[in-house]
């Protein structure tokens, strides 16, 4: 049996999360050919488990379980056990989800799932705790469970891993799911998500409550289009009351991952990168739609966070994660405070104020250590300095000191880990709400490190031969490299980045770069057949083999939890369409939303990002291009970027530079005639559906039509366009 002192087969894995149990007396193994061909050698059921480096309960269980000499025994004896990390790979990740999911009704991490030798799933759940325990049986007593039904029932064992089989194959099978598309689905997500609002506390649904970052989206759009003040509530509403909570972190900015009550106090205090980027161009999108000066402060410190902690600072890149505890005992010590480590680091007064705004108490929120309490922010600066008789300024004053003096006591604590690992789709999710923030907030540092950001992603990640990989850099570079392919949300979401960087910089070369990525996403995932987009490629066709039940093939249309890789990568088509008047983009994103047409709606905020998607779609794509250069251009494009709808983008391109050349073909079709016909005065033209109006040079002038389109603009009969391409 393998021992603490003789590591694993994960001591050669380049996942952090894979490493980190190289000690483990299990003898485990990667996902690999060598892994399944020894349990059909040795015909023995297969141990599946999935977590990862900032998963709580998978530290909990490793602790609990994997660590134990007794239960290692067990397992090493009866099964071959493999580990997955499912952020490195989310194809294997999602389809043992729906399987467990089928057998237990459960799904999350820890996944622990039970395999025949060939792959097929038969049994599962998430954690299992060591002895009888929260209405669930030992993980010793499934152990011996499984391996006896496996020795004694075999026949029974193969049936079910059939049945849970056909369940995988069918969650994704949209038969009798498509349609004609219809922009009505876009108000059927909208009434989903207004039903689903809870008026208290913000936010959809009770507890635990998750952000959902691309519903606030759909709702922002949609107020900023209709003035809607029912939506306009909603989404302030949700919005302050999540960053005044303690699901954000108070002193360093971010936010954690979700809230386990539905007050937004208690949070999990894992940080991922992309719940960040996108809750990031919620803030960013709430700023431009109300001028909420508080929404632009929280879009400025999510960023001073990544900056901080997420980020290559010298080569470009944002890092995965950061760990919720520093070690197996810890829950989120790292993020509370007592009410003594408060006033051993404050002066007197500042305790004061930073207890009352914090709630700080000798009484705590945390179970594990009651003393210990979560940041949240209870009461004002003008309500405390009404209590304690002062000044508002000096109040302010006072809870500033007392924020940074906390924030570096608490950096001198243990530190959750941070994943250094750069996954492609993730990062170019960062990359494109830095540009978005950049640009509405005037932020030139991190516009530049957003396109140093994306340089790495296209010289380390890109490879024209063989197209995108999932991983840009790995946290531990110790590890023996052996990237997965990249997967369709990577593929979609580098394709946006690629777009967003061309208007914000007015360079061709990224919109070249969005168009070839884009075009390899077609060619490897779309369904020529039916429509939509497959999550990956075969498996036989990019050199991976195909193991276990990763042949059934998937086309995601739900959230959860990035937004879903089908509607990405419609919008994607869609803003490709807008600058090369290619057609035939426009014709597969509309197959893509043809393929779920039938039951989009059914299913409400989870399909946000579809709804997204459908406004692209229904709406005219429409460019504002400011032509010149000094402080005119600046003021047109700032009254620009300043409103906010889905399908709007803005450019500031130099006079000298409105060539055709210079240009993507849409644009070169129209805009060097209006600049050579204004002789090199500042103006800003608008373009829509491929046709321009008349060039203004008055900022006021412009955000007068802009406003006025917006709320002008309605959504055209689908059958229209359906007309217009077929005939």
């Amino acid at each position: 049996m393998t021992t603490t002192a003789n590591p694993n087969s994960l001591s050669r894995a380049s996942s952090s999360y894979l490493r980190s149990a190289m000690h483990q007396p299990v003898q485990w193994r990667e996902w690999s050919e060598e892994a399944f061909a020894t349990a059909r050698r040795e015909n023995k059921p297969i141990l599946l488990d999935i977590g990862a480096v900032w998963c709580h309960w998978c530290h909990v269980m490793d602790r609990e379980s994997y660590d134990s000499p007794e239960i290692a025994q067990i397992v090493n004896e009866h099964f071959v056990a493999v580990k997955v990390d499912r952020d490195e790979r989310p194809d294997i990740d999602s389809r043992y989800q729906v399987a467990v999911q089928a057998v237990s009704g459960q799904g999350g991490w820890p996944l622990t799932a039970f395999l025949t030798p060939d792959g097929k799933p038969f049994y599962g759940g998430t954690y299992f705790p060591p002895d009888d325990h929260y209405g669930r049986p030992s993980f010793k007593r499934v152990l011996l469970s499984i391996s006896a039904a496996y020795r004694d029932k075999n026949a029974d064992v193969v049936a079910q891993a059939r049945m849970v089989e056909s369940a995988i194959a069918q969650a994704d099978s949209f038969a009798g799911r498509g349609g004609d598309f219809s922009p009505a689905v876009i108000d059927a997500i909208v009434e989903a998500a207004l039903k689903m609002f809870d008026p208290r506390n913000g936010g959809f649904g009770q507890a635990p409550k998750f952000p959902h970052p691309s519903a606030l989206d759909l709702l922002i759009d949609q107020y900023a289009r209709s003035g809607n003040e029912q939506l306009r509530d909603v989404l302030v509403t949700t919005l302050e009351k999540m960053a005044r909570g303690g699901v954000y972190d108070q002193l360093a900015g971010g936010f954690h991952r979700y809230s386990v009550d539905e007050r937004w106090v208690v949070p999990h205090f894992e940080k991922m990168c992309y719940d960040n980027s996108e809750l990031l161009k919620n803030y960013v999108h709430a700023y431009q739609a109300t001028g909420s000066r508080f929404f632009a402060g929280v879009a400025r410190d999510i960023i001073r966070w990544m900056d901080e902690w997420l980020s290559d600072r010298e080569r470009g890149g944002f890092y995965a994660s950061q760990d919720a505890d520093y070690s197996m005992e810890d829950d989120g010590d790292y993020f509370t405070w007592t009410l003594d480590e408060t006033r051993a680091v404050l002066s007197e007064t500042e305790a004061e104020v930073a207890c009352l705004h914090y709630d700080i108490n000798e009484i705590g929120e945390m179970h594990h250590n009651p003393a210990k309490n979560v940041l949240y922010q209870r009461a004002s600066i003008e309500e405390i300095a009404v209590r304690i008789k002062s000044k508002v300024d000096d109040v302010q004053g006072l809870l500033e000191s007392a924020k940074k003096k906390m924030y570096t006591a608490r950096q001198r604590r243990p530190t959750p880990y941070v994943d250094k690992t750069m996954y492609t789709g993730w990062n170019a999710m960062c990359v494109s709400a830095y540009l978005e923030a950049a640009e509405a907030l005037r932020l030139d540092d991190a516009r530049h490190f957003a396109l140093r950001s994306l340089d790495r992603i296209l010289s380390q990640g890109w490879q024209p031969d063989r197209g995108l990989s999932h991983v840009i850099a790995y946290s531990e570079s110790r590890g023996e490299i052996r990237n997965a392919p990249g997967m369709l949300d990577d593929y979609a979401f580098v394709a946006n980045a690629c777009i967003d960087a061309y208007e914000a910089t007015g360079d061709l070369s990224y919109f070249r770069f969005g168009k070839t990525i884009g075009d390899s996403m077609v060619q490897r995932f779309l369904d020529a057949t039916d429509g939509g987009f497959f999550d990956t490629e075969l498996r036989a066709e990019c050199g991976q083999p195909v193991l276990g039940v990763l042949a059934t093939r998937r086309k995601p249309f739900q959230d959860s939890p990035t937004p879903a890789g089908n509607p990405v990568a419609a919008i994607a088509l869609l803003r490709l369409y807008s600058y090369s008047s290619d057609t035939s983009y426009r014709e597969k994103a509309e197959r893509t939303l043809e393929v779920l047409a039938g039951v989009a709606g059914q299913f409400g905020i989870f399909a946000a990002t579809y709804g997204v998607a459908a406004t692209y779609y229904s709406q005219p794509h429409t460019q504002v291009v400011v032509l010149g250069e000094g402080n005119l251009a600046d003021e047109l494009y700032a009254a620009a970027i300043n409103s906010f709808q889905f399908g709007c983008a803005v450019l500031k391109i130099a006079s000298q530079e409105a060539v055709p050349e210079n240009l993507p073909p849409a644009l070169a079709e129209t805009i060097p005639n209006l600049a050579a016909a204004k002789h090199g005065k500042t103006v800003a033209v608008i373009c829509s559906n491929f046709a321009c109006q008349p060039p203004i040079a008055d900022p006021n002038e412009l955000k007068a039509v802009l406003s006025g389109a917006t709320k002008a603009a309605q959504l055209p009969d689908p059958r229209q366009s359906r007309n217009k391409k077929t005939g």
